[in-house]
C-alpha cells in the first residue's frame, strides 16, 4: 500500500472515530453580554486614566504607601509566583511537540546450560531511544495555545490584584487621615465641653443653676473624653492595617496632607463599550473561556488516532568489552485508536462542554458586576457631593446656633440645656463632615479602580 493510499485511510478512521464523539455544544445563549448604550446618569468627558492615578492626589506619604504595598504586599508576590508557574506550564505544552530523547544503558549476566555444558554470559548494551508523537490533528497545538492563553490569563490576575491593592491602600490611608481628624474634632470639643463644665461648676456654686444642669454638663463631658481613647485605638489599628499591606510588621505610619487639604482628581469617565478593554479582571474570564474552548477542542481530538514514532539506536558488548560490539537498532510505528473505554472520553468531552459553560458564565458574571460597580461609584461620586454640600452649610447654621445659646445661658436667659443640644448638634454634624469628605475621596478611588485604573490590555509578552 503506498503512502496516499494510508493517509486516506487513516483519514476515514479519523473521520469515523470522530463521528462517534459526542456533538460539540455551542456557548448557551444566556452567557451573552449586552453592553449597555450608557450610563444612566451623565459622567465626564472619556479619557485617557494614568496608571498611576493615586499620585494625582498630591500627597507624597500616599504615594509611597501603595509603591511600597505593590512592591511587597504578599499577596502580590503570590500572584507573581502563579503567573512563573504559568509560565513554566507553557514550556511543559511545548515539549510535548518535541520527540523525546533518552540515553539507556543496559546490562545482564547469565548462566545456562547448553550442548557445551554451563556457560556464562556477561553483555552491556548502551544506547539512546527516541520517541514522538505525531500532532497530526492538532490536539498538542491546542493545548499549547490553551496553556499561552492561561499564562495571560494569569498576568490579568496579577494585575486585579495589584489594582485591588493599590485602591484599598489609598482608601485606607484616607481613612486614617478621616480617624485623624474625628480625633482633632472630638479633642476640640472636650475643649468646649470642658470650659462649658467649668461655667457650669462655678454658677452652681453660686447658686445660679441647678445639680440637674451641672450633672449634664459633666455627663457630656464624659461622653466625648469616652470617644478619644476609642479613636486612638482605631487610629492605631488604621497603622498596623496599612503596615500589613505594605509588607511591613506593624508601626506608624507618616501623614502628608489633611483630609481636607487632599487634592481630589477630576472624576474619569469611560463609555460602556470601553469597559470591557479597561478592566483587568474582564480580560482575565476573556481568556480563561478561550483556554477552556482549546480544551475542549483537544478533548474531542482524544477520539482520532494517535501516531507514535519510535527508534533506538546502540551497541551490544557481549562477555567482553574488548570484543568488537555489535551495533544494533530498530525504527517503530504505532496507531492507538480507540474502540471501547467504558464511556471515559465522552465523559472527558462533556466534563470539558461544562468547564467551558463555566467559564463563559463567568465572564458573563464578570462583565455585569463591572456594570453595576461603576454605576454604583457614579452614582457615589456625585451623590456624596450633594451629601457634603448640604453639611457644610448646616455646620455654618449650627455654629452661629452654639453661639447664640451659649450667649443666652451666660446671661441667664436660658437654661443648660439649649447649650447641651447645640453642642451635641455641631459635633455630630462635624463629625459626619468628616466622614463624608472620607466617603467621598474613597469613593473616587473607588471609581478609578472599578474603571480599571489605566490598565490597558496590551497583549501578553510571550515567554522565552
Amino acid at each position: 500500500m503506498n503512502s496516499a493510499a494510508c493517509l486516506l485511510l487513516s483519514g476515514l478512521v479519523a473521520t469515523a472515530l470522530l463521528g462517534c464523539a459526542p456533538p460539540r455544544q455551542p456557548i448557551p445563549p444566556e452567557a451573552q453580554v449586552e453592553t449597555p448604550p450608557g450610563w444612566r446618569d451623565e459622567v465626564a468627558r472619556p479619557a485617557p486614566v494614568s496608571a498611576y492615578w493615586w499620585r494625582q492626589f498630591g500627597d507624597s506619604q500616599l504615594t509611597a504607601l501603595v509603591d511600597a504595598a505593590l512592591a511587597n504586599n504578599t499577596d502580590v508576590l503570590i500572584a507573581a509566583s502563579r503567573v512563573e508557574q504559568a509560565r513554566e506550564q507553557i514550556r511543559l505544552s511545548r515539549a510535548s511537540l518535541l520527540p523525546n530523547l533518552d540515553a539507556v544503558f543496559g546490562a545482564q549476566r547469565t548462566r545456562e546450560l547448553s550442548v557445551l555444558g554451563l556457560t556464562h554470559t556477561t553483555a552491556f548494551q548502551p544506547g539512546v531511544q527516541v520517541s514522538y508523537e505525531i500532532d497530526l490533528w492538532g490536539r498538542l497545538r491546542r493545548l499549547r495555545d490553551a496553556a499561552e492563553l492561561q499564562y495571560q490569563a494569569s498576568e490579568a490576575e496579577r494585575d486585579t490584584l495589584r489594582l485591588a491593592i493599590a485602591s484599598t491602600t489609598a482608601q485606607g490611608y484616607v481613612s486614617l487621615l478621616s480617624l485623624d481628624d474625628q480625633l482633632r474634632v472630638t479633642h476640640e470639643t472636650l475643649e468646649s465641653r470642658a470650659e462649658a463644665l467649668r461655667v457650669a461648676e462655678d454658677r452652681a456654686a453660686l447658686g445660679y443653676t441647678s445639680e440637674l444642669e451641672l450633672s449634664q454638663a459633666q455627663s457630656e463631658y464624659e461622653a466625648t473624653a469616652q470617644l478619644v481613647p476609642q479613636l486612638e485605638q482605631a487610629i492605631r489599628e488604621q497603622e498596623n492595617a496599612l503596615s500589613l499591606l505594605t509588607g511591613r510588621l506593624p508601626g506608624d505610619i507618616r501623614r502628608g496632607a489633611a483630609l481636607f487639604t487632599l487634592e481630589a482628581p477630576p472624576a474619569p469617565g469611560a463609555l460602556p463599550a470601553t469597559l470591557l478593554r479597561r478592566r483587568p479582571d474582564i480580560r482575565q474570564a476573556e481568556l480563561l473561556l478561550a483556554a477552556s474552548d482549546l480544551n475542549l477542542q483537544a478533548q474531542r481530538d482524544r477520539y482520532l488516532p494517535q501516531v507514535q514514532l519510535s527508534a533506538s539506536l546502540g551497541r551490544l558488548f557481549v562477555d567482553s568489552l574488548d570484543y568488537d560490539p555489535v551495533r544494533v537498532w530498530d525504527l517503530g510505528a504505532s496507531v492507538l485508536a480507540p474502540i471501547f473505554d467504558a464511556g471515559r472520553l465522552e465523559a472527558g468531552v462533556n466534563l470539558a462542554t461544562a468547564q467551558r459553560n463555566q467559564a463563559a458564565f463567568a465572564y458573563r458574571a464578570a462583565a455585569l458586576q463591572a456594570f453595576r460597580e461603576v454605576e454604583d461609584s457614579l452614582s457615589a461620586v456625585d451623590n456624596l457631593a450633594q451629601q457634603r454640600e448640604r453639611v457644610d452649610a448646616r455646620r455654618e447654621v449650627l455654629e452661629r446656633s452654639l453661639t447664640y445659646a451659649q450667649d443666652r445661658y451666660r446671661g441667664g436667659y436660658s437654661s443648660y440645656l439649649e447649650t447641651l443640644d447645640a453642642q451635641r448638634n455641631l459635633f455630630n454634624t462635624e463629625l459626619a463632615a468628616v466622614q463624608l469628605r472620607e466617603s467621598q475621596l474613597n469613593a473616587l478611588i473607588r471609581l478609578y479602580q472599578v474603571l480599571g485604573g489605566g490598565w490597558q490590555s496590551a497583549g501578553a509578552d510571550q515567554p522565552d
